[in-house]
């Protein structure tokens, strides 16, 4: 993700108003800081949108937010997730193991969490290493993935959801009009959620969206591919991720609440400079490859938030995934290809 400055530091628990407030839940050593939990007031009971990471301080948080809101954990009706991501899925088990809660999830996403709760680490671990050797990364940078396994990783055995969501359709939430939006890109799976109903400040605009991480107010959100080991279909993460957000500008909400930093009015502008920056960024991708360049030169020589000699081994990898979501992006729009006999693959513009 690329970072701008943020706003001062929020209350760790905030009233939006209208029967919605936020826990600000901390995700341990991760720049982003925290994932906004929002707690929303149904006929049935409070039901969340997302959990936080699933760590003991982070639990913590979350159950004393629940508290300041007046409810508790054990009172909790349900949990949507926007994405299966651990840092706004982690702690949807633990919630409901304590509270009997429904969990829904994007069947997509679904997807992605039985995948995960069913493979061995090994089996990724050695796709990951192809699929950086495919795309050209050293030898230094792979050998880790080939030394012993950890035994335990974060996030290999989140939560299987009991529910669907189901794009277009409204959530089972007594009282409210909360309605669901397929907004792939980020994940396969990704939701945002439209809150129907008059912004309790009047402001103008057609209700308020849950965003998750599809559209936050200084970030852009990172795009990389839809990893699964055993699919070998060609999918256009960055494409969907597109189509998705000018959807979302077309609601022209109030108001969006995002699962990070803070929320903001005017998500059609928001929008508009999202798109502009990915086609900015595309075409100084062109630029780059008028010379043949593997996934990870391509990556090596794209701007980050920091030179890539400081970006660590993990972040190297995510990177290598969006350089390969936008060049799938280009060999679809057809203004670059593969170099045909190249191996690793390289890629020039057309």
């Amino acid at each position: 993700m690329r970072n701008s400055q943020d706003r001062e530091p929020a209350p760790a628990v905030y009233d939006h108003g209208g029967g919605v407030r936020s826990v600000r839940v901390p995700i341990p050593d991760n720049p982003l800081g925290h994932t906004l939990v929002y707690v929303v007031d149904t006929a049935r009971g409070p039901v969340l949108i997302d959990t936080g990471w699933d760590d003991p301080a982070s639990w913590d948080t979350l159950a004393s937010g629940l508290t300041a809101c007046g409810t508790s954990v054990d009172a909790i009706h349900g949990v949507v997730v926007t994405h299966h991501h651990p840092d706004h899925h982690g702690l949807s088990g633990r919630v409901r193991e304590a509270s009997g809660a429904w969990i829904a999830m994007h069947p997509a996403d679904t997807a992605v969490v039985r995948r995960t709760r069913e493979a061995r680490p090994e089996h990724w671990f050695s796709y990951m290493t192809a699929k950086l050797t495919a795309a050209g990364a050293p030898e230094e940078h792979i050998a880790p993935l080939r030394a012993a396994r950890p035994r335990a990783l974060p996030g290999l055995s989140p939560a299987l959801p009991d529910r669907d969501i189901v794009p277009g359709e409204l959530l089972d939430l007594p009282g409210r009009r909360l309605r669901a939006i397929w907004t792939p890109g980020h994940t396969p799976g990704h939701v945002c959620l439209h809150l129907e109903e008059t912004h309790p400040a009047q402001l103008p605009g057609h209700g308020r969206l849950f965003s998750g991480d599809h559209l936050l107010p200084g970030i852009t959100p990172h795009i990389g591919l839809y990893e699964d080991p055993d699919d070998t279909t060609v999918t256009d993460p960055l494409g969907d991720y597109l189509d998705s957000l000018e959807r979302v500008g077309r609601l022209a909400p109030a108001e969006v609440l995002p699962a990070h930093q803070h929320p903001f009015p005017d998500a059609p502008a928001r929008v508009r400079d999202l798109l502009a920056h990915h086609e900015t960024r595309l075409t100084g991708l062109l630029t780059l490859l008028t010379e043949p360049l593997t996934p990870w030169q391509l990556a090596e020589r794209m701007e980050w938030n920091r030179p890539w000699a400081d970006i660590p081994h993990g972040s190297r990898t995510i990177a290598v995934s969006e350089a390969e979501s936008h060049l799938r992006r280009l060999v679809k729009l057809g203004r670059a290809e593969a170099v045909p006999g190249s191996e690793p693959v390289t890629y020039r513009a057309v």
